[in-house]
């Protein structure tokens, strides 16, 4: 069974950091890009970050940039996004999602994980 399990989520105040992970059971993620996608109540599901099969390429939201960071470790099958200097507007679900290439459209990824709830709260 394929499948992508997020896990790291939790509730932070400002300015604080999180680690998420993104593991792949079932499947090499050698193959895939995997990008990082949230979903706030209310709200639309927006794209986050992406990493390319090989590392060597990443993409950020302008909302993001310069404080989160993905990174991939092809060995442990899994993919991370490092979150500093959190904002209370990034209190969201956070899902991975592969693709054979990174993509903005969400609709476009082959695989989803379950999400994982951050919270962002004095």
């Amino acid at each position: 069974q394929l499948q992508l399990v997020e896990s790291g989520g939790g509730l932070v105040q400002p300015g604080g950091s999180l680690r998420l992970s993104c593991a792949a059971f079932g499947f090499t993620l050698d193959y895939y890009a995997i990008g990082w996608f949230r979903q706030a109540p209310g709200k639309e599901r927006e794209g986050v970050s992406c990493i390319s099969r090989s590392g060597g390429s990443t993409v950020y939201a302008d909302s993001v940039k310069g404080r989160f960071t993905i990174s991939r470790d092809n060995a442990k099958n899994t993919v991370y996004l490092q979150m500093n200097s959190l904002k209370p507007e990034a209190t969201a679900v956070y899902s991975c999602a592969a693709r054979y290439v990174c993509s903005d459209a969400d609709y476009e990824y082959d695989y989803w994980g379950q999400g994982t709830q951050v919270t962002v709260s004095p």
